[in-house]
């Protein structure tokens, strides 16, 4: 089946790569992926030193939940804004001054001397971030404009993304064993001012010449209603998925995108290409992307506690046990463009995805006397099933769009990503609490513990095991014991919906997703 251009070419658009030689593009390259890779660590690396920020700065539970989420909401809600203003000023220029924003918000977060500021900070961060990723995507593949270079390039971004996801907590662990809190943001610094540095001199611009105007009424409207979206989602397991709040932002965000596809429909300048979502190619893979982002994402929130609370490793081990799925995922996706020209898109991703789910469908039998050697085989199927997955996907999405329209295609796919991990952590983390405290409200009901202590006992697994060991003796063994057994009842669970919406997602694949795409023609 042909669905048309794969990538429209256009006088319109306007770079300089042809005259970049081989062993700069690969610089290029070096630069590209290091960016993002800082961008995704941030993203992990504060989980682990959010104990120190609660005692440090005395910060409140609403506090600790801003500072995890004001960075991932404005980055998300910005993204689209960023793609079409790279598009038409010069995606290197939004690129560097990303970089710069970036810097600056790494430095103010690690000086901040009071939660508030710190939320102020990363809020800051989240504008410089939202400047990088769509334009190091967009970058790419101006500098890499045949197909097979692309695919290969896209690869190595691809798993950067997944490595900054899967080492944060490793990276994390190892600066808050050696220095203080502030080092997980301080580390940003001299990174983003080197790529910046090396930007500026090596980084060729690009923009779309004949851009039309920018639409300011577009980028207000996706700004709200991806801003409605995630919070809804990232709040929704702590105030409940049907509470007033949560049900009128989802209401809200729903209510928005309609206005923003009537608007963008209408309008002579649409900051989205609506007609874009009509290329299966495109669609169905960026689909594909939120979906395994999804379950990666999802999927770390959980082995992270598994792994501290019921095997007890510390931080710093835990993010070492976790590596084998950024380090396959990286080696897996730079390899997946072979694949993809041997096997075709639909194969190669239809395979990730089984693989995802055969992940999930092994951990769903951990029991109480597992260990990591048991679970390590499905650590390994979930990095290669999201290495075959990730690459092929993006590759898909931004070989389907003008290339003038970069900007926006790569903020597209940004998107779907952020939107995908925040919705992994939202549904496979409300699902465990949920069984969690079901469980242990039950085999408490008829206890003699205290009602403020009872309730931080059900309230999650860390608030059990610190009571357990407060008392100590028998009486604390069978607490610890009982909170473990309802964590991986819990965890088992999750990660069982997990491989299943991962099938279904395959199967959705196999049925939709075009098997190759060219420059000229997909196929079914």
């Amino acid at each position: 089946m042909v669905e048309g251009s794969a990538v429209p070419t256009s006088t319109a658009f306007e770079g300089d790569s042809a005259s970049i030689t081989v062993p700069h593009r690969s610089v290029i390259l070096a630069v590209l992926c290091l960016t993002v890779l800082i961008i995704n660590l941030d993203g992990t690396i504060l989980n682990v030193a959010l104990p120190t920020i609660v005692n440090t700065l005395h910060a409140t539970s609403s506090q600790l939940q801003w500072i995890v989420d004001a960075y991932t909401i404005i980055l998300a809600g910005l993204l689209l804004i960023a793609g079409s203003l790279g598009d038409h000023v010069g995606r290197k220029w939004v690129f560097v001054s990303g970089l710069v924003l970036f810097a600056a918000g790494s430095a103010a977060s690690a000086f901040s001397n009071s939660p508030d500021q710190l939320v102020a900070a990363r809020s800051f961060m989240g504008i410089g971030a939202a400047a990088i990723m769509p334009s190091t995507l967009s970058i790419l593949t101006n500098v890499f404009t045949k197909p097979l270079d692309r695919a290969r390039a896209i690869g190595l971004w691809s798993g950067t993304n997944g490595l900054g996801l899967a080492i944060g907590p490793v990276v994390g662990g190892w600066l808050l064993t050696h220095y203080w809190w502030g080092s997980v943001f301080l580390i940003n610094v001299p990174i983003a001012l080197l790529t910046c540095v090396a930007a500026l001199f090596l980084v060729p611009d690009s923009k779309n010449k004949a851009a039309k105007p920018i639409d300011p009424v577009g980028a207000g409207l996706s700004l709200l209603w991806v801003t409605l979206l995630l919070w809804g989602i990232i709040e929704a397991p702590m105030r409940g998925w049907s509470s007033a709040p949560i049900l009128l932002a989802m209401i809200g965000a729903v209510a928005v995108v309609g206005v923003f596809v009537a608007w963008e429909r209408r309008s002579s300048h649409p900051m989205l290409e609506l007609s874009f979502f009509k290329s299966r190619r495109f669609s169905v893979a960026m689909a594909g992307l939120g979906l395994v982002l999804f379950a990666l994402s999802g999927g770390l929130f959980l082995f992270t506690q598994y792994l501290q609370f019921c095997l007890g490793y510390s931080a710093f081990q835990t993010g070492l046990r976790i590596a084998p799925i950024a380090g396959v995922l990286l080696l897996v996706a730079s390899l997946s463009s072979m694949l993809v020209r041997r096997f075709g898109t639909k194969i190669v991703v239809f395979s990730g995805m089984g693989l995802i789910a055969l992940g999930f469908a092994m951990l769903s039998t951990v029991t109480l006397h597992s260990t990591y050697a048991n679970v390590l085989p499905a650590f390994f199927l979930l990095g290669i099933g999201s290495g075959l997955t990730v690459a092929p996907c993006t590759e898909s999405v931004m070989g389907s769009v003008p290339v003038e329209l970069a900007g926006v295609g790569s903020a597209t796919n940004s998107t779907a990503l952020q939107i995908g991990g925040a919705l992994g952590v939202a549904v496979l983390g409300s699902l465990l609490s949920t069984h969690y405290q079901n469980d242990m409200g039950s085999l408490l009901a008829h206890s003699v513990i205290p009602g403020p202590v009872l309730h931080t006992a059900i309230g999650s697994l860390g608030g059990a095991l610190g009571i357990a060991r407060h008392v100590g003796g028998s009486v604390g063994y069978s607490l610890a014991r009982s909170a473990r057994q309802s964590f991986i009842d819990a965890m088992t669970f999750a990660v069982s919906v997990g491989a299943m919406l991962s099938g279904v997602a395959a199967v959705l694949v196999l049925a939709l997703l075009p098997s190759r795409g060219s420059e000229g023609t997909e196929t079914m």
